[in-house]
């Protein structure tokens, strides 16, 4: 049995998840409106993973039989000044979601819940990537600045992920 303080901590990830796919897919429509579908594209994947994050936490609460509930999500941000300013917000949020993971690895260890342990450091290792990603996206853009040429090669790179 999943411990009641687990299984409440993953339901507010769970939501913290969708709550970053519903953002991420702000973005992409942002991207799209400003004709940069690479960048909309990026977005668009990154919002799948987070999807997917979600439905891991969903999984593993139901797999030591606790109970899923689904908060309501809240609405994201839905303008930005620039790709340089989309990829801040991306980078600065994926920190905090790696805080969040933190605090429930930590909560796991407080309750010696081995199975959660097990089953975050999964996401500690995926968080590395996540915010690798942003940086390097965000660190291009802090070099490129307005420049549209280099915008242009990056949203052609960024069309790129798989």
């Amino acid at each position: 049995m999943i411990p009641k303080e687990i299984e409440k901590a993953f339901n507010e990830q769970i939501k913290k998840e969708l709550d970053s796919a519903y953002l991420y897919l702000s973005m992409a429509a942002y991207f799209e409106h400003e004709n940069l579908e690479g960048m909309a594209h990026w977005m668009k994947k990154q919002a799948q993973e987070e999807v997917g994050h979600a439905m891991k936490f969903f999984e593993h609460i139901n797999e030591r039989g606790g109970r899923v509930e689904l908060y309501a999500l809240n609405e994201p941000k839905k303008d930005w000044s620039s790709p340089l300013e989309v990829f801040k917000h991306t980078y600065e949020h994926e920190q905090k979601v790696t805080a969040s993971i933190n605090s429930l690895v930590e909560l796991a260890k407080k309750l010696n819940d081995n199975a959660s342990l097990v089953f975050l450091n999964w996401f500690v290792n995926e968080q590395i990537e996540e915010e690798a990603n942003a940086q390097k996206i965000l660190s291009l853009l802090e070099r490129i600045k307005d420049n549209f040429a280099g915008i242009i090669m990056l949203d052609a790179e960024l069309a790129k992920r798989e």
